[in-house]
């Protein structure tokens, strides 16, 4: 790597560790997310503990995306915020 390059972090390990926070959480109560991007939100996630799955919800379309696999529920999320 040349020097004066920073390699920028990955959003998409960010999102992913977000998501993961929501899983370990301890209470039994649905977790959400706001994601947003300069300053606009773009989606919230929520994580439902007992069915084990995520709902994206995409803003302003307020069209809704289930997930039960955490890697798929990032990338959608990844997309929506690269979009």
């Amino acid at each position: 790597m040349e020097e004066g390059i920073l390699m920028e972090s990955s959003q998409l390990i960010a999102i992913i560790s977000r998501l993961d926070a929501m899983i370990k959480n301890e209470n039994q109560e649905i977790q959400t997310r706001r994601f947003e991007k300069d300053g606009k939100e773009k989606g919230i996630v929520s994580f439902d503990p007992e069915t084990q799955t995520f709902v994206l919800e995409e803003l302003p379309d307020k069209q809704k995306f289930e997930f039960d696999n955490i890697d798929l529920a990032a990338i959608e999320v990844y997309d929506l915020l690269n979009d």
